[in-house]
This record gives structure tokens, C-alpha cells and sequence, in this order.
């Protein structure tokens, strides 16, 4: 049984059927997945996409870049980043009982000299200076267990975030598109980085959108993101050919 919780922090269970297991947070709404027989691919399509930032990087480059990831959830962009892609690897997550559960259930590595799991609220941890300007791929996906709103969505917070990242560093957020907050929030993400530094994926069938936010905006030629979304594919497995088809920029 799960360790009792702070009033403020949701008790962690999971679900599975034959071949997914399913994270959640005191709620049936699902807040992460991991295929039982390839516990190192990611499961769900809005968090493959939140792999994006791929395109923008050279893919020799990637296993010397860190990648920090604002929400654990259960755990498949640390782990990726850390498995498949050979990275440095940092997480903030708040719930340290999400973290057990990854550790548990999810097949979440140890922490070693590549892979460091704080547990800590994001927003006060990233608001220092022990991180500015050594992030190379920032992934932020934090909802509540009501999964309503991003809990962390203040001009501040993405001001932060953009701190965060090295001179051709991205960001990529998970969105509910077809939440009334939706546009707010890319505005907020425009007032921080520019509108010129934002790409959208068109929202998922579940209504996620993820936003790209480039920490220098720079545009990209339509054969190079070909050639990398091939490399993508063929390398780790990611449909980033299907990426292109729905991913352009805000502005």
C-alpha cells in the first residue's frame, strides 16, 4: 500500500492491462504510461512530442547535452533521455511517492553521474542560479491530479525556464489545447522567449498540445528537418516524419 501523504500531495496508484501500465495521482486520469514490454520507449503520443526538440539540435551532438525534465509523471522522458539517448538527465518532481512509484512500477534507473532526481517544488528550484544556462533540452509538463491547468504558468515562471537553457536550447510544454487557458499561456511563453522562438504541434486526439519554445530563434530549412526527422526515426524510433506534418511555428 502507498505511504500516507502530506494533505496537499495526492496518494500514487497505478492500473494496467496486458500491455500498458498507467500512472495516477489519486484520480482515474491517467498521468503517465509505460508499455510493459519496452519500459524504455515512450507510450503516449503527446510525450513522444516532447521529444520535438530533437529536430533542432545536430544528432551527433545529443549525448553530450542535458536534458531536465519539470514533472516526473511516470517517469518516460527521464528515462529515454537517460536510455536511449544516452544524456544527461535531471528531474524535479515535487511528490516524492511519484518518484518511489517510478522506481517501483516504471523501471526508473538509479540515480547515478548521468541521472539525478530532485524532489522539489519546480518553480523555487529552477528560480536559482545553479542552473542557469546548463540545459540543453527542458521538458515541462506539470498538471495537478485534476489535470485541469499547468500548475507553474506565470510570465515569471517561463522567464525562468528560459534561464535555464544554453544559447540553442528548447523548451517544450504540454498544453491542453482545447482548455480556455491555452492561449494565455502561450502569450505568457511569447512574452518570455518572443513569439518568433515559439512552434505548435496541432492539439492530439486527447487535446494535449505541446508548444516548442527555442531559447535563440532560428528558422530551419525544410530538407534539414526532413533529414533529421528521418535520423530521429531510424536512430531512436520516433515519428518525427508524422511531427513534421503537424508542427509549425506560432508567429
Amino acid at each position: 500500500m502507498p505511504s500516507p501523504l502530506p494533505a496537499a500531495l495526492p496518494e500514487v496508484s497505478f492500473s494496467e492491462d496486458p500491455e500498458v501500465r498507467h500512472l495516477h495521482l489519486g484520480t482515474p486520469w491517467i498521468q503517465g504510461s509505460m508499455r510493459r514490454d519496452a519500459p524504455f520507449d515512450i507510450e503516449l503520443e503527446y510525450v513522444q512530442r516532447m521529444m520535438a526538440w530533437l529536430l533542432f539540435v545536430p544528432a551527433e551532438a545529443v549525448p553530450d547535452r542535458h536534458a531536465m525534465q519539470l514533472g516526473l509523471g511516470a517517469g518516460a522522458l527521464t528515462k529515454f533521455c537517460y536510455k536511449k539517448l544516452q544524456m544527461r538527465s535531471t528531474a524535479i518532481e515535487l511528490n516524492e511517492q511519484v518518484v518511489l512509484a517510478c522506481r517501483q512500477w516504471f523501471r526508473l534507473p538509479a540515480p547515478s553521474s548521468r541521472l539525478r532526481i530532485v524532489v522539489a517544488d519546480a518553480g523555487q528550484e529552477i528560480s536559482g542560479p545553479q542552473y542557469a544556462g546548463t540545459v540543453d533540452a527542458l521538458q515541462v509538463d506539470l498538471y495537478d491530479e485534476e489535470a485541469a491547468a499547468p500548475v507553474l504558468d506565470s510570465p515569471d515562471f517561463y522567464a525562468d525556464c528560459r534561464r535555464l537553457l544554453t544559447e540553442d536550447g528548447v523548451m517544450s510544454v504540454n498544453l491542453f489545447g482545447r482548455h480556455a487557458s491555452f492561449e494565455q499561456s502561450v502569450a505568457k511563453m511569447a512574452a518570455a522567449f518572443g513569439e518568433s522562438a515559439l512552434w505548435v504541434f496541432r492539439p492530439t486526439r486527447e487535446g494535449n498540445t505541446v508548444v516548442l519554445a527555442l531559447r535563440r530563434p532560428h528558422a530551419l530549412e525544410r530538407p534539414l528537418l526532413v533529414q533529421r526527422a528521418r535520423h530521429i526515426e531510424s536512430q531512436w524510433g520516433l515519428p518525427a516524419l508524422k511531427w513534421l506534418k503537424t508542427l509549425q511555428p506560432w508567429a
